[in-house]
């Protein structure tokens, strides 16, 4: 068969369509993402006065908007479908990229955290691509449809920041303004792709069949293991890539140089998700987290270990991959805690806590930058790598002459 007859064959399998679609709308997500983790907290430095201490409240912003979203948007898609949703989530990104760009333009610090709630609020229906890919999926794909949609990151890594390069005086003097129209339009390109998405609803079979409660499911050790590392991982990697930007700056980096930091970070997330889903279908997913637990705390010792250019990029590359350990082994030991009817509830539960974490960490990044100092950033993830090491460690040897848990 020719290469032309196999795409085709494969955007009309439903699954793989999906997937492909999903990928897309993922690649023009994290490239407003990396676009805002670029810009965002130097626009807030910016527009502060002489206490700059609050310089990451607009990021800590985007995942309170994470926070506060993520329950009623995973209910609103079980109820009218993932396409309705993610709609809606494009509309909160348009939304998004137009008050802050005004907010730049009057010089508005609190209507910059306004745009950074709606950048969150987007960002809460977006991050359900990944599970929407496993819905439809069975159980030998389910890993692979993760990871292949969090693929589309990869593009992001390069597309974003260039972006952002290319867009930060496109309004000069009015700096940053581009970046934010650039949001925007990104936006509104979801909104576009997302209309093609086909995913079956619940049957009613599945919808008369109930559920088991929350507090039974959250017993599960899967699910235990499953949050901690979701949880702790993502909070790593915001924790250390909220105070990046204001560290180099700190240490006399241009706006070029962090850029380029973050861009290397950004590909180092999503580039792994080509291979992730095979390495938990060959090791196993807990091997995987365990992996990705000690490259995140091997970044936060490497930015320990200096303040050159090549501490931040090398730290940021290994935060990056660690990250994406842990977070699609996570999200892939979840599916395996829940059935169809339940997934609503725990998917929202997980992302929850999740965005609560990382709101926090968020938070935490901004006041330990400007106090203690970028050591006490980076000395504060080794406990939370320490603790997702302990628990998938001690689910392997749980299970240890049972069926590993992998996709």
């Amino acid at each position: 068969m020719s290469s032309a007859a196999q795409g085709v064959s494969f955007l009309r399998d439903p699954v793989r369509r999906n997937v492909a679609l999903l990928a897309t709308c993922q690649a023009l997500f994290q490239s407003v993402q990396s676009m805002a983790i670029t810009a965002t907290p130097l626009a807030g430095y910016m527009l502060l006065g002489d206490d700059k201490s609050l310089a990451t409240l607009p990021i800590f912003m985007v995942h309170f908007g994470l926070l506060i979203t993520t329950i009623p948007a995973s209910f609103l898609m079980g109820r009218f479908g993932r396409r309705f949703g993610f709609t809606l989530g494009g509309i909160a990104g348009i939304i998004c990229g137009g008050l802050a760009a005004y907010a730049i333009y009057i010089r508005s610090f609190e209507l910059l955290c306004v745009a950074a709630l709606f950048q969150g609020i987007a960002g809460a229906f977006a991050w359900y691509f990944r599970f929407a890919a496993a819905d439809a999926a069975d159980a030998s794909y389910k890993a692979k449809a993760i990871s292949l949609v969090m693929a589309g990151g990869v593009v992001a890594g390069f597309l974003g920041p260039q972006t952002a390069k290319w867009a930060v005086d496109l309004f000069a003097p009015v700096t940053f303004a581009g970046i934010y129209v650039m949001v925007m339009v990104f936006s509104t390109l979801i909104l576009f792709v997302v209309q093609m998405l086909r995913i079956p609803p619940l049957t009613t079979t599945e919808k008369s069949e109930g559920g088991r409660p929350m507090s039974e499911i959250m017993r599960q050790p899967a699910y235990v293991v499953a949050l901690t590392s979701s949880m702790f991982g993502f909070a790593t990697m915001t924790l250390v890539m909220s105070a990046t930007p204001l560290a180099m700056l700190a240490c006399g980096f241009k706006f070029m140089d962090s850029a380029t930091v973050i861009q290397g970070h950004v590909i180092a997330m999503f580039l792994p998700s080509f291979f992730t889903g095979h390495l938990i279908g060959r090791f196993g997913v807990l091997r995987i987290i365990a992996v990705g637990a000690l490259l995140q705390a091997a970044c936060a010792l490497v930015n320990l270990s200096g303040i050159q250019f090549a501490h931040f990029f090398i730290a940021n590359v290994l935060v990056g991959i660690g990250w994406n350990f842990t977070f699609v082994g996570g999200t892939t030991l979840l599916t395996t805690t829940y059935r169809p009817i339940e997934r609503a509830k725990v998917q929202a539960s997980h992302d929850f806590l999740v965005y609560a974490t990382t709101a926090t960490a968020a938070g935490v990044s901004g006041l330990l930058a400007a106090g203690p100092g970028w050591s006490a950033v980076n000395l504060t993830a080794l406990p939370m790598m320490g603790v997702v090491l302990l628990a998938s460690c001690a689910l392997m040897l749980r299970q240890r002459g049972a069926v590993p848990v992998s996709a």
